[in-house]
């Protein structure tokens, strides 16, 4: 009898240091996204309040460098994470976050500030909702990553199409599909990394890890908000 109850005892305590561990996991990977998206909101915003800065980047050829850097960064960083150290993860996730932030400033001079803040706290609703979800359903959703990522990849030949047609329902359709794959990748993103926690070796790796983990929930929330910028966004005269 007293064996068993020292195995239950022994199984409770490995449980709790198991979700404890894993919910500080979590959190380093929420306190990464949100460092990031911080260091965007600065850089856009800080650009926003400088016009002749604004008029060098967005008046120019140069918006084309502002346009497509995040995305050849993207690219880099997923092709080279696995050869990086820690710190180097670190800083090359918060110099992509920057990038971001200069191509994110372009949405001042289309969208009236006020606008942007209420759908900005909208998005963090939405993503927040979408992650809780992820994060607490028993439900499997592997079977709806590859689909997701077929909607992702759809979004943007479509995207590419559209600037050649201009069509403005077309953008809204867009848009409206954006808001609800990448609310979906944000559900799906979160399980995957959760249940990828304990499959993790050592601090450096699960540190590294979190770090990914973190530019994927980034970029799903930047996403989001921008798909719904385009639909409730109130655009200056």
């Amino acid at each position: 009898m007293n064996d068993e109850v020292a195995i239950k005892n022994r199984v409770g305590a490995e449980y709790i240091a198991y979700d404890e561990g894993l919910r500080s996991y979590m959190l380093q990977v929420y306190n990464y996204m949100t460092v990031a998206l911080g260091i965007s909101g600065l850089v856009a915003m800080g650009l926003n309040f400088n016009p002749t800065l604004m008029a060098l980047i967005w008046g120019t050829p140069f918006k084309w460098v502002a346009i497509l850097s995040p995305l050849a960064a993207s690219f880099a960083f997923s092709y080279f994470f696995d050869r990086l150290t820690v710190r180097t993860a670190q800083l090359a996730m918060f110099a992509f976050a920057a990038l971001m932030g200069l191509s994110l400033s372009s949405i001042f001079l289309v969208f009236k500030l006020g606008s942007i803040a209420q759908v900005f706290f909208i998005a963090a609703s939405t993503f927040g909702a979408a992650s809780i979800y992820g994060y607490t359903t028993k439900r499997d959703l592997t079977s709806f990553g590859s689909f997701l990522m077929m909607g992702v990849i759809g979004l943007v030949i479509a995207g590419l199409v559209n600037l050649f047609l201009q069509s403005s329902m077309f953008a809204f359709a867009i848009s409206c599909l954006g808001v609800l794959i990448f609310t979906g990748l944000t559900a799906y993103d979160t399980q995957e990394i959760k249940d990828t926690y304990d499959e993790i070796d050592g601090a450096e790796a699960r540190e590294k890890a979190g770090i990914f983990g973190a530019l994927q929930l980034y970029l799903d929330f930047i996403n989001i908000f921008m798909s719904l910028l385009q639909i409730l966004g109130d655009k200056k005269e």
